[in-house]
C-alpha cells in the first residue's frame, strides 16, 4: 500500500469522498454531519493523503492543524470493498506519526455516537485515543462522540 499527499481533482478520489459523505448523511441528522467536501478539505491548514494499492484507492484521511500543537484527524475512510485489509490502521499510524512530525502534543478526532460509527471508535480506541469534550469549534452533541489522544507521553 501506498500513502500520498492527494490534491483532492482525481475522480477517484471524488467518488471516495461521496460515499463518505453519504455514509455521514445516512447515519447522522444533518446538523451532526460534521465530514468536509471536497471544498472544505482543500483548506490549507489540511493535508490530505489517499491510500493506493495497484492503481486502485482504498481509503483516505486527513490532518487539520487546530493550533501548533493540536491537529484534528478528520475524513476518515475506506472504500466498501477495501475493508478489512488493515487500510485505516495504516492512515491512523500514517497520521499519528505527522503528528509527532510536526510536535502537536495532541490529535482529537470527532466521529459518530449511532452504531454504524462504532468501528471507527474501537480503531481509535486501540489506538489510545478516549473520549473527551468538545473541542475546537465543536459543541455538545448527542449524535457525536469527540475523543482525543496525547501524543506528548
Amino acid at each position: 500500500m501506498e500513502i500520498r499527499i492527494d490534491d483532492l481533482t482525481g475522480p477517484e478520489i471524488a467518488e471516495l469522498l461521496s460515499a463518505h459523505l453519504e455514509h455521514g448523511n445516512a447515519n447522522s441528522p444533518p446538523e451532526s454531519v460534521h465530514a468536509l467536501d471536497l471544498d472544505g478539505l482543500r483548506h490549507p491548514d489540511i493535508t490530505f493523503w489517499s491510500v493506493w494499492e495497484n492503481g486502485g484507492l482504498l481509503g483516505c484521511g486527513a490532518l487539520r492543524e487546530l493550533s501548533p500543537e493540536h491537529g484534528e484527524l478528520k475524513s476518515m475512510h475506506t472504500a466498501r470493498q477495501h475493508r478489512g485489509k488493515g487500510v485505516a490502521r495504516i492512515m491512523v499510524e500514517h497520521i499519528l506519526a505527522e503528528a509527532k512530525k510536526r510536535g502537536y502534543r495532541q490529535v482529537s478526532l470527532e466521529t459518530g455516537s449511532m452504531e454504524a460509527f462504532a468501528p471507527a471508535r474501537a480503531l481509535y480506541s486501540r489506538f489510545g485515543f478516549e473520549e473527551c469534550p468538545p473541542f475546537g469549534s465543536y459543541s455538545l452533541d448527542p449524535h457525536s462522540v469527540f475523543m482525543t489522544r496525547n501524543l506528548a507521553a
